[in-house]
């Protein structure tokens, strides 16, 4: 059974300061699905967002970002968790630093943990441990975690779901003419130079920080797929039906 990463943004995850009950449900619905034919990962986003519903606090101040991540993490898992059940599911949180990745022992030990749990068949719901990475809260976003995820929790795809439905050939926003790439082999280095555009308030990406994340799988021969987290039937026509009618994939050449 083939393994793969869903990575889903805050932006799809919340609207209006707080979490999208209706979305979060059609996501879980649909991994539910995806549990069937893969063993599935899931990197969110939301933390934050989850939190600022409970605490408003300046999300401009550094200290109150960790303190509304430590009170969203376990509101965002219980949410999952709630909707999951619906479908006699659960899930598991897993927080990760990138420290963790840097040492052989920590990433060994996630690495036991992320196959325990789908060997339960248990959803791990990874994300930042953003309370103590200060870094990853400032410079970083979990395109990038998910991406090393993937790499090294031996993923055979990264699924990135989010308010980008795929690589255009420009802005669709500023040009109308863009026009989507189904499927992308490299990505120009002049394309992971811009500078990053969060959609929300709570979002720390945009396409540069995908294109980065899908880049790395790139030189380690995985692929990544990216479409809508808001409309998932290209999500489901690619992973559970072999079809891809929209969103893009990118993939190393030779398994073209």
């Amino acid at each position: 059974m083939k393994r793969i990463v869903v990575k889903v943004g805050t932006h799809v995850l919340s609207e209006q300061n707080h979490l999208s009950k209706e979305r979060m449900y059609n996501l879980v619905k649909f991994l539910v699905a995806l549990m069937e034919k893969y063993e599935v990962i899931l990197v969110s986003s939301a933390a934050i967002a989850a939190g600022y519903t409970k605490l408003k606090l300046d999300k401009s101040i550094l200290g109150n970002r960790q303190a509304l991540a430590a009170v969203g993490q376990p509101y965002l898992v219980e949410t999952y968790n709630k909707k999951l059940a619906k479908f006699n599911k659960m899930a598991a949180q897993v927080l990760i630093t990138a420290e963790d990745f840097d040492s052989r022992k920590r990433t060994k030990n996630a690495q036991n943990v992320i196959n325990t749990l789908i060997g339960h068949k248990i959803l791990p719901i990874i994300n930042e441990n953003d309370a103590t990475a200060t870094e990853e809260i400032v410079f970083g976003d979990n395109d990038q975690l998910s991406a090393h995820a993937t790499y090294f929790f031996c993923a055979d795809m990264l699924v990135i779901l989010s308010d980008i439905d795929g690589y255009y050939s420009s802005d669709p926003r500023i040009n109308k003419d863009a026009t989507l790439k189904h499927i992308v082999h490299e990505i120009p280095e002049e394309s992971l130079l811009v500078a990053p555009s969060p959609g929300t308030a709570f979002a720390t990406g945009g396409i540069v920080t995908k294109l980065k994340a899908a880049d790395f799988l790139l030189r380690h021969n995985i692929s990544t797929f990216m479409a809508s987290g808001f409309d998932l039937k290209d999500a489901y026509s690619f992973l559970l039906h072999d079809k891809h009618e929209g969103g893009t994939l990118f993939t190393p050449l030779k398994e073209a």
